[in-house]
């Protein structure tokens, strides 16, 4: 299977945002290159929300390019067989700790947002993993900072899309 077909399998799976589900599932439709970073008509995109629920706290990175704080995420590449894999990858990538494992029952949440040219859309789709016990965040070269954050200090520093993905992984938590 490849990994734009298992795109389509979990989105045809994922329960909510009914709307912007179709709107990603039309898009792969159309897009045979949806999942890589060279369609400019828009790309699919994987990330996850590091969580310690233990302390309730999330890991946020400083991204680069953005210089907002968000969630661990990113393109596609070639050796991702699924979405889920492709999430953990960059998760584990991005926060530097070994061990994390992905909320159980897929995606937490879609987000679709604009970015430059020559692309114009993330469908981003949006897990959760749970940091192990003791993790210790180290900073990869994606990004200026890492931040744990706890749950009531999110909205301060982080935009609507960023917390509507903390509050619906608090909910599933």
């Amino acid at each position: 299977m490849s990994l734009h077909d298992d795109a389509v399998l979990v989105l045809k799976e994922y329960g909510d945002q009914e709307e912007l589900r179709g709107v990603y599932l039309d898009h792969l439709a159309a897009y045979p290159d949806a999942m890589w970073k060279a369609c400019e008509a828009g790309h699919l995109t994987a990330s996850a929300l590091v969580v310690d629920p233990e302390r309730g706290r999330v890991l946020l990175t400083l991204h680069k390019k953005l210089g907002l704080w968000l969630q661990m995420g990113g393109h596609c590449e070639p050796g991702d067989a699924t979405l889920t894999e492709a999430a953990l990858r960059e998760a584990t990538e991005e926060s530097g700790i070994p061990g994390l494992t992905l909320l159980p029952g897929g995606p937490v949440r879609l987000d679709r947002h604009p970015i430059p040219a020559p692309c114009n859309w993330h469908l981003d789709v949006q897990y959760a993993a749970l940091a192990p016990a003791g993790a210790v965040e180290a900073i990869s070269e994606e990004s200026l900072d890492l931040r744990w954050y706890a749950y009531d200090e999110v909205a301060a520093v982080a935009d609507t899309s960023v917390v509507r993905l903390m509050e619906a992984t608090r909910a599933r938590l």
